[in-house]
């Protein structure tokens, strides 16, 4: 008997256990959401990882109960920074958006709209990282190809603006400064061209803050909001514009027109002339007798 009641205790406490961790995400604080992400980077950097929901019995209740983060996370797609390890998460616990050089595009957005805005997670978090190939690329003004220099162009402003910090800043402490200035740049660029990110944080219901993870340490400097963010969540929304890239390729030559006709003499007229009444042929001159072959002398 004694036994039977407290296997029921543990089946309670683990039930609950797991039911909490299906609904941390609706309804949690701002700041507890924080907290998980810091004490899960703790443990992590320490060599200590849980390694919490990552069972057959997780994978089922989120398929059947729906996901519920408690936070998006926009990172590099950078192999050395996989997400929910750095902050030991499992199955269900964190919305990821990974993309190189951590930007906002358009596509980036609407995947940021959708964690804030449709699983409502009370914490967005920007996340760069040192070394970061896709800022370095920016810095050095490097020739690529394909798609990357639109990805890369998205990054250009905020190195500009890490000059701006320091003029006389060049090599590694200008790729530094690039990957602070590139997180307050993507943070930027949500407020002033997401409306839902700003009314929810507006009404109190959404946290946006920064960070920067150290790849050989795995450590994160937590950055906080940003420093703009009263101004920002104030000024006018921007559409999302296209940037073209610097080294784009030379347009394609036209198909060799056909020889133009002889044009009107007035070259700056956009009407085209009347064309010209026919011209009549003349009649053909009456055909004269041929001359008589002079006479033999």
């Amino acid at each position: 008997m004694k036994h039977g009641y407290l296997r029921s205790l543990i089946l309670l406490f683990a039930f609950c256990g797991t039911a909490f961790a299906s609904s941390a995400g609706p309804g949690i604080p701002a700041d507890e959401a924080v907290k998980l992400l810091k004490d899960g980077n703790a443990r992590y950097v320490a060599g200590q990882p849980t390694h919490p929901n990552l069972t057959s019995e997780r994978r089922a209740e989120t398929v059947k109960g729906g996901q519920h983060p408690f936070a998006t996370i926009i990172g590099c797609s950078d192999s050395r920074e996989p997400l929910e390890l750095i902050f030991d998460q499992g199955v269900g616990d964190i919305f990821v958006i990974r993309v190189a050089g951590n930007v906002a595009g358009p596509d980036e957005l609407a995947s940021i709209e959708y964690g804030v805005g449709h699983l409502n997670t009370p914490v967005m978090l920007v996340l760069g990282h040192t070394a970061c190939g896709a800022v370095t690329a920016a810095v050095q003004n490097a020739k690529l190809h394909g798609n990357l220099p639109f990805l890369i162009n998205q990054i250009k402003p905020a190195v500009a603006k890490a000059k701006a910090w320091t003029p006389t800043a060049s090599g590694e402490e200008l790729i530094a400064k690039s990957i602070k200035a590139n997180v307050w740049l993507t943070m930027e660029n949500m407020f002033r061209k997401s409306s839902e990110v700003r009314e929810l944080v507006k009404k109190g219901k959404l946290l946006v803050i920064g960070g920067l993870y150290d790849l050989e340490s795995g450590k994160v400097e937590w950055l906080g909001a940003h420093p703009d963010q009263a101004k920002l969540l104030t000024a006018p929304a921007k559409a999302h514009v296209q940037m073209k890239p610097k080294h784009a390729p030379a347009p394609a030559a036209a198909p060799e027109a056909a020889p133009a006709k002889p044009e009107a003499a007035d070259q700056g007229s956009m009407v085209a002339p009347a064309p010209a009444p026919p011209v009549e042929s003349p009649a053909p001159a009456p055909a004269q007798a041929p001359h008589a072959a002079p006479a033999h002398q």
